[in-house]
């Protein structure tokens, strides 16, 4: 067939894709070029999108641990001792309380229910701590307590997004994708954002939680999974020597990279960098995960056993990946959400602290002996607070609280032994020193080095943050 017996729409889709394909401003090309463009740290092009680049200004900390209790603590039953509520409890709450307000279960006739766990002062900073945490009191004044965090999100799934993410809407980049796309990784061998997870599922909310989202994927999160393997498929094959796997990796970058020439598709630099990665963690991560490596007294401290999946060893990974250099491990803890029933405020309430109180602890005095503290950020909580009110059911139990809740963070240039924030008498809402979740994004990101306002990433013709175009930096709890 001759050009002049084409008919117009084979011309046109011909025309088209030899457009796209071979144009030196192709759309390919047009949108690398805008990526570089805009980088955060004003980098130039790299082989490796994961290189560390330099923060906004100097950063207080290099990695962010972050402990996510999922389906969200009770502040009441941990952090909050309310004596007026005690005294009320049993009580109709006014109308007040509930009208306008959105709750996953309680409805108007909702009554008030005091704690019955019992608690003490803690440390020079005399926070108030609960039974059914007493490690945490040994490190007290190495927290900084926030008691006024408040969220806008009601329902588990997108609530953990929310605060995961900055936005409830499901498709967005996490924090740790944005501090690695900001700031890379200093560890060439390992991921520059880990995930860990332990209870008996995933959080609700799945990879959404931890996924890049619109950044180029090399930045999401990437899950370990239980045992000496963490991740499938990364064994070589049977009776492939190193030197022949490694010729291979080598004549497939090299495809890559002349795709990537003609196309300048950044996810083709995703590919190489996975493959790079993939073939160095043939010997980091098994080597990473086996803890019979730490003493007998490490493991002890921790409550951890080595071979024994667990949140505690999971906290002693967390430490061996900040040694190595690894930016953001996120450590996912479910069954947190006690609305009655089989997971109530009683004994099961005891045992899922149990399994995280002690690890916590551990893992802030191994950081601390270790020199490690003071450029590590630890943050613990969940996505959430629970309800003054007690819900009708036939266990005790409280609803979904976003007005009045309490995290903690440690290290990396926050003030310990600090009480920040404070609620009303039966815990209802924030009355002093309020901290928004986007505050807390702002401020963690503060101490990375990163500008919140300005780590930036154009999508669908808008520059998107995590924090959306809100959030301060809470400067009274930074040291």
């Amino acid at each position: 067939m001759t050009p002049h017996e084409l008919d117009s729409d084979s011309l046109l889709a011909r025309t088209r894709r030899h457009f796209f394909r071979d144009c030196g401003v192709g759309v390919g090309a047009m949108a690398l070029s805008s990526l570089l463009a805009r980088d955060a740290c004003g980098a130039k092009e790299r082989i490796d999108p994961l290189a560390p680049k330099k923060p906004h200004f100097p950063a207080k900390a290099k990695a962010v641990i972050y402990l996510f209790m999922a389906g969200a603590p009770s502040q009441l039953e941990l952090f909050s001792p309310k004596p007026e509520l005690n005294k009320l409890s049993g009580q109709k709450v006014p109308e007040s309380f509930t009208k306008g307000k959105r709750f996953a279960f309680i409805k108007g006739d909702a009554k008030l229910l005091g704690s019955v766990r019992k608690f003490e002062k803690a440390g020079q900073c005399g926070m108030d701590i609960s039974e059914l945490l007493p490690h945490h009191k040994e490190v007290a004044d190495e927290l900084c307590w926030v008691r006024g965090m408040k969220t806008d999100v009601f329902n588990h799934g997108p609530a953990k997004c929310f605060i995961n993410t900055g936005s409830p809407q499901f498709g967005r980049p996490s924090m740790g994708a944005w501090l690695t796309y900001g700031l890379g990784s200093e560890c060439d061998s390992l991921p520059g954002f880990v995930v860990l997870q332990s209870g008996p599922r995933g959080p609700r909310g799945g990879a959404s939680l931890y996924g890049s989202g619109f950044l180029p994927s090399v930045y999401q999160g990437v899950p370990f999974l239980k045992g000496p393997n963490p991740i499938l498929d990364l064994a070589p094959p049977p009776k492939v020597s190193t030197k022949e796997q490694g010729e291979f990796v080598d004549a497939v970058n090299d495809l890559n990279k002349l795709r990537h020439d003609a196309t300048g598709d950044p996810e083709i630099q995703t590919r190489i960098a996975a493959y790079e990665m993939a073939y160095r963690m043939q010997t980091s991560a098994p080597e990473l995960m086996d803890l019979s490596k730490e003493s007998k007294k490490t493991l002890e401290s921790y409550g951890a056993v080595a071979g024994k999946p667990s949140f505690a060893a999971n906290c002693v990974l967390a430490r061996r990946l900040v040694q190595r250099g690894v930016r953001f491990i996120q450590l996912y803890h479910t069954d947190w959400d006690h609305h009655g029933g089989s997971l109530d405020l009683t004994k099961p309430l005891d045992s899922i602290c149990k399994e995280v109180d002690q690890p916590c602890a551990a893992l802030i005095k191994d950081l601390k002996q270790l020199g490690l503290l003071d450029s590590t950020i630890v943050v613990w909580g969940g996505e959430f607070g629970r309800t003054p009110m007690g819900e009708s059911r036939e266990t005790i139990g409280r609803d979904h609280h976003v007005d009045a809740f309490t995290m903690w963070l440690a290290g990396g240039g926050f003030k310990g032994g600090t009480l920040y924030g404070k609620t009303d008498e039966i815990g209802y809402n924030v009355t002093e020193q309020e901290v928004h979740v986007h505050d807390l994004q702002a401020t963690i990101l503060n101490q990375m080095g990163m500008d919140h306002t300005k780590l930036t990433f154009r999508f669908q013709g808008r520059d998107y943050r995590l924090t959306d175009v809100h959030g301060k930096v809470v400067k009274e709890i930074l040291a």
